[in-house]
């Protein structure tokens, strides 16, 4: 088990990479069948004749793997990631083979004025492919709990 993380850790700069998880065909069909029945994201000879030119992940189903990762392995932080707000985006489609990690940097850390016990941190994360293009830039404000007083 990894060492949890409390405000008093983390510092602007502060760098994480996740480990890795590869996208097949048909996890990316099962996702989208369930959540996000679109045809670019279902059919792969349908989405051959669409904006995407060939199948492509929802957006979601790229979102929810990239939090698997950080939560997985991640930056560790104390009481988990709980988000504030986040700007989500996504520059390129996921496509099948594709083998997604997360990389993170700390963009600031604010301790709560009216809160001793806790703080945000702003957290910029890019969910890059094998070829190290970004699929997914968010950008989040987490809350992070403070360590306990001895």
């Amino acid at each position: 088990m990894r060492e949890p993380l409390y405000l008093e850790d983390l510092a602007a700069g502060q760098l994480f990479k996740t480990g890795s998880h590869l996208m097949t065909q048909d996890e990316i069909i099962a996702f989208a069948r369930q959540y996000d029945p679109q045809p670019f994201h279902i059919d792969p000879e349908a989405a051959r004749h669409t904006f995407f030119d060939g199948l492509a992940a929802s957006g979601w189903h790229t979102g929810a793997i990239s939090m698997r990762l950080q939560v997985e392995s991640g930056p560790a932080l104390a009481g988990g990631m709980i988000g504030a707000s986040v700007d989500l985006s996504w520059p390129q489609p996921t496509r099948p083979g594709d083998i997604l990690h997360v990389e993170s940097e700390i963009l600031a850390v604010t301790p709560s004025r009216s809160r001793p016990d806790r703080g945000f941190i702003t957290l910029k994360s890019e969910t890059k492919n094998q070829k190290g293009e970004v699929l997914q830039l968010q950008t989040s404000k987490l809350l992070v709990w403070r360590r306990k007083p001895l």
